[in-house]
């Protein structure tokens, strides 16, 4: 997001160029951090963006590559020889170039799969191969590991000596000779502990693990919930594959909200940035929602269709179904929304089903009959006394009946299967809309019938 200090460092970026002084310009890139030369980057023309990259020192490079969007990635490998991509992907951390390799171009994803090395060919490969959204996609083989049977000195000098090449020495894993992880212990307790002590003596064989298979927001919740720093991932036999880091799981949590940002106003999630999004593409991820809602609402005008009698017998009655099936959508977007928040974060469970329901249908009813008394004193006003049980017993049923679907339809997607977050406010509003209306002018045939009878 550019902001004062961004404008700032793009105008001072400018000047250098403009000034060509090239030696201040590496400088002033060299001492700047990676997401804000990120930024700057991202407003530089090309060939400025290409020739300041190429200033920059090969670690950095490599980290402000990873923060920008596919298509600026895409850019700027294109005008790199290959000698300086090749150099540049050999710098990169393993996680980091796995999501550039998969977020580019099938074309520009192969030519650099032919400029790695063959390690770390090998090493892509491995991490391409786990399914799309795993954990196996987003972890980093460099980790620092030890075995149970070293003296904590021993333990000591490896991490001296593997700790360079790690993205984190937090946490010093422990496992067997075949690799399988049998512990994940913080550096302090090495550095505390008596150096001729085994490592065994330090260990309490408590720690949090996640398979290579697992869906990488399961990764997100774990590091939340467990409050870590990095977490081991294993494969089904419980040998020790990769860790996930704090900073890439905050990648995926923004991802995913902002996944369920869109789904939740009936947009099929961009793949990037809104910035770098066509109007075809935006419009591609809007207009299918939209034109199943146009479907949905049909609904709608063939209930007022079905009860045009009572309308034209009692005019008054069109007056308030605005209030009626806007209300009931609102109820209904709001039940909702707390039900897929509570699921995405594991505050719900399937399990809890049932005492939701049981608790929503008692708040409904409270939310129903507030609504209900307030609804039927208009209805007097407006229309009469027989118009005010009308719209009174309306209001109640309706915000009871749309606060229930938005308890309902999270758990029953999530039970399917399906995002929940695809119960948006557009689609619960929909839809109580249309059971709105059925119940609206049933009541109202009802008592209207009745009415006539006496």
């Amino acid at each position: 997001m550019e902001n004062d200090a961004t404008r700032t460092l793009v105008s001072e970026i400018e000047e250098l160029f403009a000034a060509r002084d090239w030696a201040g310009l590496r400088r002033r890139l060299a001492e700047t951090p990676a997401p804000e030369v990120a930024d700057v980057l991202g407003e530089l023309g090309k060939a400025e963006r290409a020739f300041a990259f190429r200033l920059l020192p090969r670690e950095l490079a490599a980290e402000v590559l990873s923060l920008l969007e596919p298509s600026q990635q895409n850019a700027l490998l294109t005008d790199l020889n290959e000698d300086e991509t090749r150099q540049l992907l050999a710098t990169m951390r393993p996680d980091d170039r796995t999501q550039l390799l998969e977020e580019l171009p099938g074309m520009a994803t192969q030519r650099l799969l032919n400029l790695l090395s063959a390690s770390d060919l090998a090493e892509a490969r491995h991490l391409l191969g786990y399914p799309e959204d795993s954990v196996g996609r987003l972890m980093t083989p460099d980790y620092v590991a030890v075995r149970p049977h070293w003296t904590v000195g021993q333990a000591l000098q490896h991490i001296r000596r593997r700790g360079r090449d790690s993205e984190t020495i937090n946490t010093i894993y422990v496992t067997d000779d075949h690799w399988v992880l049998q512990d994940a212990v913080e550096l302090r307790r090495f550095i505390l502990a008596d150096p001729e002590a085994p490592v065994s003596e330090i260990m309490d064989h408590s720690f949090v693990s996640v398979s290579a298979f697992a869906d990488r927001e399961e990764s997100v919740r774990l590091i939340q919930r467990y409050d870590l720093d990095a977490l081991p991932v294993v494969g089904s036999d419980g040998v020790l594959l990769g860790i996930v880091t704090i900073d890439d799981v905050l990648d995926v949590a923004e991802e995913e909200t902002t996944e369920d940002f869109h789904k939740t106003a009936a947009i099929a999630p961009l793949l990037g940035s809104y910035r770098e999004a066509t109007v075809w593409s935006v419009f591609r991820r809007r207009v299918g929602w939209l034109l199943v809602l146009v479907v949905v609402n049909l609904a709608s005008s063939g209930v007022i269709a079905a009860y045009e009698e009572v309308l034209a017998s009692t005019i008054a009655l069109a007056f308030f179904i605005p209030l009626l099936i806007d209300s009931g959508g609102n109820a209904g977007a709001q039940s909702a929304t707390l039900m897929v928040r509570a699921l995405a974060t594991g505050d719900l469970h399937m399990r809890h089903w049932l005492a939701t329901l049981g608790k929503e249908v008692g708040i409904g009813a409270f939310l129903g009959v507030s609504m209900g008394l307030a609804s039927a004193l208009l209805g007097l006003f407006r229309g009469g006394p027989t118009v005010a049980i009308i719209v009174g017993l309306s209001m109640i049923s309706i915000v009871l009946t749309a606060n229930l679907i938005g308890v309902v339809l999270p758990f029953l997607l999530t039970r399917l299967r399906v995002d929940p977050a695809v119960a948006s406010s557009p689609l619960i509003t929909t839809l109580a809309d249309a059971t709105g209306l059925l119940i609206y002018f049933s009541i109202a045939t009802a008592i209207m019938g009745r009415v006539h009878a006496a």
